[in-house]
């Protein structure tokens, strides 16, 4: 019984980093990260099945494991326009084993315009997936564009803005190192 004790003690503590880290990051938030709106406990992500630029299936279990920023957009959104650079920018100095933006066009967004949309605004370094019936979207309640979640490696959202912000902004860097722990001073 005693061991039992020790290991449900010992496993409690491992939990609270995590927690920690989350109070930790949503501490940081001034600015646009203000609008980024923290869950009390994590809330399942959708399950629905989305597609590649090539039409391939695809889904959020993909990115079990590392922390993702999930950005839904379409190639007629003006607020999108402005954030995907910034974005894009994210990933390149973030991404890697532990985190990743992705980036999900939901709606009317045929694949012409998206290769359009990514190559006026100079941004190679973002995925082209595609949820062209909007079935994750409405899945995921995203209501107005965009909306970007983040996940936790476990898969579960457990924060959403929406509207655009300056996630290239040293306090979004900040906030997204503390989740990763990655953290710079």
């Amino acid at each position: 019984m005693k061991r039992v004790i020790a290991l449900y003690t010992a496993l409690s503590l491992l939990a609270i980093p995590a927690a920690a880290d989350i109070d930790a990051a949503r501490d940081l938030a001034t600015g646009d990260m203000k609008k980024l709106n923290f869950h009390e406990t994590p809330q399942p992500a959708g399950a629905a099945a989305f597609e590649t630029f090539d039409g391939e299936p695809a889904s959020l279990a993909e990115y079990k494991g590392k922390w993702a920023l999930v950005n839904f957009w379409a190639t007629w959104c003006a607020p999108c326009r402005k954030e995907m650079p910034m974005l894009s920018e994210l990933q390149r100095e973030l991404g890697g084993d532990a985190f990743e933006v992705v980036t999900i066009a939901t709606g009317r967004s045929p694949k012409p315009a998206m290769t359009d949309f990514f190559d006026e605004i100079g941004v190679d370094n973002l995925p082209t997936l595609r949820d062209p019936s909007s079935a994750l979207a409405r899945e995921m309640a995203v209501l107005g564009l965009p909306i970007t979640v983040i996940l936790n490696p476990e898969g579960e959202e457990i924060a959403r803005l929406q509207g655009d912000a300056e996630w290239d902004s040293d306090v979004a860097k900040q906030m997204l190192r503390t989740l990763i722990g990655t953290e710079t001073n």
